[in-house]
């Protein structure tokens, strides 16, 4: 008899715990992004496994910080932009602050569509130029058909979530990776020269991401509305347990892209770093079918996170601004003021990735935006009530702040140098 209503309550926990899943969902692109593809090849191709470690250590990181993202959403009822105009208050603060921010989205959504626009450029053979224009239109149409309900949207992304996920599972398995490798540098890191720390940075830039820490606050923020505070306890207790189970299984994929291009590649492609390069030499080696489930992930990749892009420009305008804005004019305009420099980008000749490249410079500028008021406003008792960080947790959130922020410096430090 107990046993059975041990069975039952498990049963009603996991119920609980999908009908609220959709927040981490919908933030764990940022592990397995355009740009996390990037990077993650480029250090597999020519370091092998060496730092499988890293892309573990910026999976905790992000996963940390989405964490106290969330909190903040359902123990405040606001997102982390409205919370932030609360305390700047005056708007010679607010102004600078609402147009950095913007900033960052943008390059955030800048990373995200050429990640669209190479996807249908190697899957389907389209010219960079016009796959730069109908790339625009994946979005918008997405959120077209999920306007009504929100639930629909957190649906089609456990679909793209599932694709990019179930396709790196094909690629571990064909390309056969050194299993005992793979344990020994997930627990010790070599960063032999200054090629390795630079791709350090770049997996540790692409996996923290500033717009997810922005519009996680406002996911969960929807989802406790009109919540008394008993059951903001429990949604707090759900948004804990889905962060844990979702973004730990986004680090496996983020490691996956890893692991697939340390074993495909770094033996005698080691100097691969670009995903078309990737593609390219997959399907010579393992076959038509491991190139199509590669550049089929990417498309996933790009239309997903630019979902995320587009809805976290939206939350950062009205959170910041303080002002509803039309929803239709806010995404198409998102989507269409990174289809005009790219679009100029590729007629003068530039590659698709060294503007992706530029783009994470930017978002490296922007990380602290974010970042350092969250940890701030999380161990404040008068912003978190009862749901305050505990000590500890801002210990371990101001040592990853610190890491994130010292690798972010020489990033940019040597990205002016060049």
């Amino acid at each position: 008899m107990l046993f059975q209503k041990y069975l039952l309550a498990k049963k009603q926990s996991l119920l609980r715990l999908f009908l609220y899943t959709g927040p981490a969902l919908m933030v764990s692109v940022a592990y397995m992004d355009p740009g996390n593809y990037g990077t993650d090849i480029a250090g597999g191709a020519s370091l092998n496994y060496s730092l499988l470690l890293v892309v573990w250590l910026s999976s905790g990181m992000a996963m940390m910080l989405q964490y106290l993202s969330g909190k903040i959403g359902i123990a405040t009822g606001q997102s982390l932009p409205e919370i932030i105009r609360e305390k700047l208050k005056k708007k010679i603060f607010i102004i600078p602050y609402w147009l950095a921010a913007e900033a960052a989205s943008a390059a955030t959504d800048l990373a995200e569509y050429l990640g669209t626009v190479i996807a249908l450029n190697l899957l389907f053979g389209i010219p960079m130029i016009y796959a730069a224009v109908f790339g625009a239109l994946d979005v918008i149409l997405i959120l077209a058909l999920t306007t009504r309900k929100f639930r629909v949207l957190e649906q089609v992304f456990i679909l793209l979530i599932s694709v990019i996920s179930f396709g790196y599972l094909y690629e571990v398995f064909v390309t056969k990776p050194d299993p005992s490798a793979i344990l020994y540098h997930s627990f010790v890191p070599l960063i032999a020269n200054s090629n390795a720390l630079l791709i350090t940075v770049g997996i540790i830039g692409a996996t923290v991401m500033p717009h997810a820490l922005f519009v996680h606050s406002w996911f969960t923020k929807n989802k406790s509305k009109d919540k008394s505070i008993q059951e903001r306890r429990v949604l707090r207790k759900l948004h804990l347990r889905e962060n844990v189970v979702i973004l730990v299984l986004a680090g496996m994929v983020n490691a996956a892209i890893m692991i697939m291009a340390a074993a495909a590649f770094n033996a005698h492609y080691s100097n691969i770093a670009s995903i078309s390069d990737a593609y390219k030499t997959l399907i010579p080696l393992f076959g038509a079918g491991a190139g199509l489930v590669f550049v089929i992930t990417l498309l996933s990749s790009g239309i997903s996170s630019s979902i995320v892009g587009t809805l976290a420009g939206q939350a950062v305008m009205e959170g910041l601004l303080g002002m509803k804005v039309n929803i239709w004019l806010r995404r198409i305009v998102t989507r269409f003021i990174n289809v005009l420099p790219t679009t100029i980008a590729l007629l003068l000749g530039f590659e698709p990735l060294s503007i992706l490249a530029y783009s994470q410079v930017i978002l490296s500028l922007m990380i602290p935006l974010p970042m350092i008021p969250l940890v701030l406003l999380t161990r404040n008792k008068e912003v978190m009530g009862e749901f305050v960080n505990r000590n500890i947790t801002t210990i371990i959130s101001i040592v990853f702040v610190g890491i994130i922020l010292a690798f972010n410096s020489y990033l940019i430090a040597t990205s002016i140098q060049l």
